[in-house]
């Protein structure tokens, strides 16, 4: 299979303190399977859908205090090159490009406006094998307040083509590869919590937002916001029990017309 093109969203995990709670809560609300934990890799497991892998969740290290929380990975052909556009755009580099195995190349960052995320150049392991079905990864946003160091960085880094939202009171820019959108970028209002940083906001496709919505506030989750109907489809945003922010949404039910983007 040929290489993803730069920048492509393309692996998404989860560091938990109780990782067999994570297993049990997205076994439940997206029908995920697990494969065995890698001692090997710190207890690495790989989460499936149909048995195609589409995520990963991993014990917390010990020591670690930091709070739950999704990650995500944008692919590259060359992470050295990546890392060294990173830095000179201001971002700062949380760890030099690590081999894992054979199944690839990762490093984490963060950029200039507090958003953490990682780059991987696949070795044998690709990324996601499952794309915008249910149980699956769907959409991503990069939720910032400070959206002009974000505005800057990311299509510095990635190359994307910008998409600005006419509505400006929305604050969204879409990004894109090759034509096609890849990623959006949303600016955080006052009605996010004042304490929250930025994050990258990942989208799983769910047959059923509202019915998803009940299952995560059954098993411990919080809803946030939502569900919500949109050209893009029915949308949540929520936590699961352990406070890991994500949405979910239906995208058989899009709704409306879309927005315009220049």
């Amino acid at each position: 299979m040929a290489a993803l093109p730069e920048g492509t969203p393309c692996w998404a995990d989860a560091m938990f303190p109780d990782v067999e709670a994570a297993k049990s809560f997205y076994g439940e609300l997206l029908g995920w399977t697990f494969d065995e934990g890698s001692a090997e890799f710190g207890g690495y497991t790989q989460a499936r859908s149909d048995g195609k892998a589409v995520a990963a969740v991993v014990p917390r290290m010990p020591g670690m205090d930091t709070p739950p929380a999704w990650n995500l990975y944008f692919a590259t052909s060359d992470i050295a090159a990546t890392a060294r556009r990173i830095s000179d755009n201001g971002g700062a580099l949380l760890m030099d490009p690590m081999p894992v195995a054979g199944f690839g190349t990762m490093i984490t960052a963060e950029d200039p406006s507090g958003v953490y995320f990682s780059v991987w150049q696949a070795g044998t392991h690709e990324g996601f094998e499952k794309i915008g079905e249910p149980g699956a990864y769907c959409w991503t946003e990069i939720t910032t307040r400070d959206v002009e160091k974000a505005d800057h960085f990311f299509p510095a880094v990635f190359s994307f083509e910008v998409k600005r939202m006419k509505d400006e009171s929305v604050g969204y820019h879409l990004w894109h590869i090759e034509g096609a959108p890849v990623a959006g970028r949303l600016k955080m209002t006052a009605e996010f919590p004042h304490d929250m940083r930025p994050f990258v906001n990942v989208y799983f496709a769910v047959e059923d937002c509202d019915a998803a919505v009940a299952t995560v506030t059954r098993l411990g989750g919080r809803l946030h916001h939502g569900p919500t109907d949109s050209p893009f489809g029915r949308f949540a945003s929520v936590s699961d029990q352990q406070g890991a922010g994500f949405a979910v949404i239906d995208p058989k039910t899009a709704k409306g017309d879309n927005p315009e983007f220049e």
